[in-house]
Parts: structure tokens; C-alpha cells; sequence
């Protein structure tokens, strides 16, 4: 289907009262490569973190990284100076579910399990996706709840069909979680990303089949489970007001990916 005939037919399901994306987070094909390539980035700077992250290493390391792999690749992070972010990459750490800032005094060490979570603009074009990391070796529970994380995020991208909805991705993300003994996080979730940081809609990772935003060709989006241990309860730093940590101190786990929808099938723009 060409862009006006996908926004006549958004326009049909919204007279059904259905729940749509805004025309413009419908992205042009021209506007899918830019996300692309910035995805491309994006995808080339978290292999090199994975190719160094070791223990002894400070999480200040990474965001230095991070910074200098990106502007020799023509980008810019995105997460520096948004809303505040002091730092270029968010680097969360066992009981951190996200937002972790890094820091020269923060020192990995055996068993520690880390999340990258990297953005970056290209020519004005965002590519968004996160990885976890095993420091040496750590507990089998905490290496099962790294395992079902990214399970979670791919059962959610199984479930992304065109003329589908989000509300499926949740539904399929949740319920793997919990039959694994896990709690999804609600409070955050995956986002329209591409022509802007974070977009509409809005990505629940639960949920019931068939609600939520109808799923559209040309949408790009993250999707980015987080998943704890016991409890699904976050608790933000007092002190730096950005820090995102389990209620009950145990590890948290998050994958993420950046996805284009077609006609036909769903690609990964940034993993």
C-alpha cells in the first residue's frame, strides 16, 4: 500500500471509534531509511560496548565509549541533556530497571548484569535499543531473568502485525513473564521513536488482545520490556531524580528494540 492509501485507511478505522496513530508518526518511506541508518549507528555503537564491557571497567568508561563512537560515526546521543539527562548512555545495574547514570565510581565487578540503553540521532533521524550484559559469571536466576527479558521482547515482535494491535504485544509480553515467575514493570514502556526521541503511542507491555493503538504500516517503534524479579514496583533516586530501582532490591532485565512496520512483515531497525 502507498502512504495515502494506509492514512485513508487510519482515517476509516478512527470514524469506528478505533484508536489510531497521528499521521504524522506514519513515517515515509523516505523517513524510514534516515531511521534506519540511525539505527544502523545506533546498532555499531552497542557492539562495540560489547566487544570492551568487562569488569574493572567504571560505567563512566562506556558513556566515554559511547560518546566518541558515535561522533566518529556523524551522530549525536540523544539522551544527552534530555530533560535534564546529565550523561550520553543510560547504564542500569542489577537492581536498576533503567535511567542509571554512569559514573566514574561506579566500578563493574564479577556477577554484576548490566543494561546498555543507547540512543542516537543521525541527520535528525533516532535509532533506540538496549542490551543486557553478564560481567564474568552470575547467578542462574539472574541469568534466567535475562533470558526470559529477551523472550519477552521477541514474543512482543512476533506479535506486531500489520492492522493488529498494541495491546497484543503486551498481552504476549506479560503473560511469558509471568509464567516464568516474573513481574513486568508498568511503569515504563516502549515508544514511537524516529522523527523524535519518544513519540506516540505509548507501548504498554501488558495488556489484552485486541485494544490498544491500532499497528499501522510506516509506524516505528520501540519495544523494550522490563522485567523483575519479584515484584513489578520502581522506585526513582531522590538524589538525582532520574535513577529507576527495584522496590524490593532485586535485579531487574531489559531488552530493546527499534521496529519499522510494512505490509507484510515488521523489521528491526536497531537492536
Amino acid at each position: 500500500m502507498t502512504r495515502e492509501e494506509v492514512l485513508e485507511k487510519v482515517r476509516y478505522y478512527k470514524t469506528l471509534g478505533y484508536k489510531v496513530p497521528q499521521e504524522k508518526y506514519i513515517k515515509t518511506p523516505e523517513q524510514i531509511e534516515g531511521i534506519r541508518e540511525a539505527g544502523r549507528v545506533n546498532t555499531l555503537v552497542l557492539d562495540y560496548v560489547a566487544e570492551r564491557i568487562r569488569a574493572g571497567i567504571s560505567t563512566q568508561e562506556i558513556d566515554d565509549w559511547v560518546t566518541e563512537v558515535t561522533a566518529a560515526n556523524n551522530g549525536i546521543c540523544a539522551p544527552y541533556k534530555y530533560e535534564g539527562y546529565p550523561k550520553h548512555v543510560c547504564v542500569s545495574i542489577n537492581d536498576v530497571v533503567c535511567h542509571g547514570i554512569p559514573s566514574k565510581k561506579r566500578i563493574l565487578k564479577e556477577g554484576d548484569i548490566v543494561n546498555i540503553d543507547c540512543t542516537t540521532i543521525v541527520n535528525g533521524y533516532y535509532g533506540d535499543a538496549s542490551r543486557m550484559f553478564v560481567i564474568g559469571q552470575t547467578d542462574p536466576e539472574n541469568e534466567r531473568l535475562i533470558r526470559v527479558a529477551k523472550q519477552c521482547l521477541e514474543l512482543g515482535l512476533e506479535a506486531v502485525k500489520p492492522w493488529g494491535f498494541l495491546g497484543d504485544v503486551g498481552y504476549v509480553i506479560e503473560q511469558h513473564a509471568s509464567r516464568n515467575g516474573f513481574k513486568v514493570v508498568r511503569d515504563f514502556g516502549g515508544h514511537g521513536c524516529g522523527i523524535e526521541f519518544h513519540e506516540d503511542p505509548f507501548v504498554f507491555h501488558y495488556g489484552k488482545r485486541g485494544t490498544g493503538c491500532l499497528i499501522v504500516p510506516g509506524m516505528t517503534f520501540t519495544i523494550e520490556p522490563m522485567i523483575n524479579m519479584k515484584k513489578s514496583g520502581v522506585r526513582i533516586s531522590a538524589l538525582d531524580g532520574w535513577t529507576a530501582y527495584t522496590k524490593d532490591g532485586l535485579p531487574s532485565a531489559q531488552w530493546e528494540y527499534t521496529i519499522a512496520v510494512f505490509d507484510d512483515h515488521t523489521e528491526i531497525l536497531s537492536r
